[in-house]
Parts: structure tokens; sequence; C-alpha cells
């Protein structure tokens, strides 16, 4: 007989959490320190969303990639989570850039970035500290006509290389291009220059460790292999329930953090909603994918430390979006993870990143999909042999491949979208609630939303406006 894994649960709840990413983590914890009855519902066996991991023969543990965040994700944390999470993040302080234009180290702050910009690529300081200044005053709610392009180009003009050092790392964080809003560019990047890139101390395995132990101790119900089929509501229009693995579950209020389409489209469906609404929920794009290369060396094997942290590597004569989605790949992002990484552990590991197109590798037969994952595995192998670590064929101990189609199995986002919508879907997010009373989205859209921060502040943003609402539920009642 299958296990019933809603075994014990109420048949409702305040508010029901969908999906266990970080920003359905932190809405949940926001909300069951309020006093909340909470259930939160995850279709995997292990909470986390795209801050997960996995184990394999050998003792080696992969974090899915190198999850490198601003500063600011040590107060968020500190605040909404505990004071022992926060205390773990630390700074990676060795990121590399090797391509045919330039090789450099950095610290990745503005003060190691102005420093390059002037001493090594002779842009004027002047420049430089206005072009800081404009990226630190962008908001959310500015005017997006102006495309990243056109904001380099009026500080750096034909500065091809100026404009890879710059954009590089965003692209790969949360897959923008130079024709996307630039006020979606300059919050992220100033946010990473405010004080370089950190990341957790001990493996995302035993943040989502700590995360559950805070869940748990403020009350929160959490289930697993748990896939919620609809979200009900009744014929005002307004959230009345769940169905999830058959059963349903009656609450006040939802909190989806799946995917912004499937919430829309799929868990409510067009036919309960607005059709304008609906049109443009249609219409938000959604960001492309990433393939890795994960590798793990035997024990007792390491590399060399001078190699960095972060290593962004590129084999292409410019910076080019589409040529880092291509299958063809030219640029790479290597993480490398040392015994300090996860301590108490001694293995040395490394995965490669590349940006990748969900079509690219969703249409395949079985075999020429193999053969595809093999040939990506071959020529990472190939790269860092002839580049970075001569010997790392008789080092390696265990190596394989994910693409857009392991995000798609395991996270349910469509397409195997990494990095969630374009800018456009942050309104559709914002506006649901209006279309659907009791219902919010928390998840990786807009860009600016994407990654560990994003998703934690947007968990808090949309936590606090569910708060308010179920509060004002009771008053009126």
């Amino acid at each position: 007989m299958a296990k019933d894994f809603l075994k014990g649960a109420a048949d409702r709840y305040d508010v029901v959490v969908i999906g266990s990413g970080l920003a359905g983590l932190t809405g949940a914890n926001l909300l069951a320190r309020q006093g909340h009855k909470v259930l939160l519902l995850e279709h995997h066996y292990q909470l986390g969303g795209m801050a997960t991991w996995f184990k394999r023969a050998g003792g080696h543990i992969f974090d899915i990639s190198l999850h490198g965040f601003p500063v600011g994700m040590k107060k968020s944390c500190r605040k909404y989570w505990s004071k022992e999470i926060a205390d773990r993040i630390v700074q990676l302080e060795h990121i590399r850039f090797e391509n045919p234009q330039f090789s450099l180290r950095t610290t990745f702050d503005r003060e190691d970035f102005t420093n390059h910009l002037v001493e090594t690529f002779g842009v004027p300081r002047e420049t430089v500290q206005a072009f800081f200044d404009r990226a630190r005053s962008m908001n959310f709610y500015d005017d997006q006509h102006l495309t990243t392009r056109e904001l380099f180009e009026e500080f750096f003009p034909g500065r091809s290389d100026v404009v890879r050092l710059l954009m590089e790392p965003i692209t790969y964080a949360n897959g923008s291009t130079l024709d996307d809003p630039a006020i979606t560019y300059g919050i992220v990047f100033s946010n990473f220059m405010h004080k370089g890139v950190f990341t957790f101390r001990g493996g995302t395995d035993e943040l989502v460790k700590l995360m559950k132990k805070e869940l748990l101790a403020n009350g929160v119900d959490l289930r697993i292999r748990c896939e919620v089929e609809q979200i009900e509501t009744n014929d005002d229009g307004q959230v009345t329930g769940v169905v999830v693995n058959g059963r349903r579950i009656g609450c006040d209020a939802v909190l989806s953090n799946a995917n912004l389409k499937s919430t829309v489209l799929k868990l409510v469906g067009e036919d309960r909603l607005d059709p304008d609404f609906a049109a443009e929920a249609k219409a938000v794009r959604l960001n492309n994918s990433s393939a890795q290369v994960y590798m793990a060396l035997k024990p007792g094997e390491g590399f060399d430390p001078d190699l960095g942290d972060l290593l962004f590597h590129s084999e292409h004569s410019g910076f080019d979006a589409e040529a880092m989605l291509s299958k063809d790949v030219s640029s790479r992002t290597f993480s490398f993870y040392y015994p300090q990484t996860r301590p108490g552990s001694d293995r040395w590991l490394i995965v490669s990143s590349t940006n990748a197109n969900y079509e690219d590798w969703a249409g395949l037969s079985d075999e020429q999909y193999e053969a595809d994952k093999a040939e990506l595995a071959e020529t990472t192998l190939q790269c860092l042999e002839q580049n970075y670590i001569p010997d790392v064929r008789a080092k390696l101990d265990h190596i394989e491949v994910s693409t857009p189609r392991t995000f798609e199995h395991y996270t349910k986002h469509q397409l195997g979208a990494s990095f969630g919508t374009k800018f456009e879907g942050l309104k559709v997010s914002e506006e649901l609630p209006q279309q659907v009373p009791g219902l919010w989205h928390a998840g990786s859209v807009g860009i600016i939303m994407s990654g560990w921060l994003g998703a934690v502040n947007y968990g808090v943003i949309v936590g606090s406006k569910v708060d308010e609402f179920l509060a004002n539920r009771t008053a009126t009642a």
C-alpha cells in the first residue's frame, strides 16, 4: 500500500504554502512566527527547491551549483531565520576571469572593480564612479525603457571588454541579457558590488537542515512528496483550499512558491481569471535554463587552491549571451569546492555550470540525450585538463551531468527554467491577489527577485502581505 504523506495532516490551516524554495520556506517561517497555522507542501522528497543538493556513492555531496549571493543575505537570514544561519555566511574572496580579452582576479566588490576598470581597462575614474552611482540609484519601479545595452553604451561606448567584465557574471547569476531593462541589471549588480560574493559554509544540505529545524520549532507542518493539483476558490473567486495528493485541505490563504505560470494557468486555471490577466500571464517569458557537470575527486586527491572559488572561463571572442546558451559550449563557470566549504569533509569537488536553452535538450531521443550529456562531460574535462587541472582524469572518482530536462523533472518549472521569468513576470506575480483574493505568489520572477537573496526577500515581502490579510480577516470576523 502506498505511503500516505498527508497522514495526520489537519483538514484546515490558516495558510498553505506550495513549494519549499527559499521564498516558500521564508514566507512559511515568517507566517508561523506570527502565530498562523501553516502547512507547507513540497512535491519533491527534500526541501529547498533550487537550493538543494544530492549525494552519491563514496560519500560525495553536491550542491546543485555554487550559490553566490550578496552580503544582504546575512542580514535577511539573521532577521528572518536565525543567528546560527547568518553567522555561517562567508565571503568568497577569490573570483577569476579567464577569456581572450582579459585575465584577472577580483574580490568582486566596488572598490576592487573600480581599481580594475581604472588601472587595467583604462576607464576614467569619474566615469566608473558615475556608472556605479547610476546603477546603485535604480529601483524596480523606475522607467523600464532603458536597456542594459543602452546603459553600457552610455558609459562605456565601444568597450566590449568592459561590458564582458560587468555583464558576464550577472548573466550566469540570473540569465539576464543586454536587452533586458537596465534596472534589472543595476539592482542585482549593485547588491553584489556592496561587499562582494558570499556563500553558506557547510553546504546547502546543512543550510536546509537548520531551516527545517527553525520551521518545526515554529510549528510549521512540513510535508514532502505532496503535489498540489489545484487551488480551490469559491464563486466569488476567493481562495478556499487546495487539492493535494487527491485530498482537499481548506485554508484562508495560499502562498505559492511554484512556477508563476503554473500557479496562475494550471493550479488556478485561466477559466477562473479575468481574460486580460490570463493573457498577460500567458505572455510572460520564462528565463533560460542551465546545465551542470558535477565532478568529485577521489579521497585524498585535491587541486591547486590558487584556482580560486569561482572561475568565469570563456573561449568566446567577446560577451555574447546567445553563445553562452549554445550547446556548442564556449563559456563555463567553474565552482571549486574545498574541504573547508563543508567543514568535516575531506572531499574536493568541481561543478561546471553553463547557461542552456531548454529546446536544445527537450526533443532528443533517449539515446541522443545520453550521448549529448556524455559529450558535455567530455568537453568539460578537456577544458579543465588543458587549462587548470592537467591530471583531473586520474584524480576523478565521479562525474555526472544535469540538463534543463533535469531541472524540469525535479522542480516542475516549465521549460526547466533555472532563473524564473523575465521582468514582466513581477507585475503578474504582484497583481495575483487582486485577481484571486487570498492567493499570493513568491518565487523567482522579474530577474531582480531571483537568486538566493532575491528569493528570501520576496518571501518576506509576500509573507508580510499574507499576514496582514489574515490579521484583517480575523479582525473582521
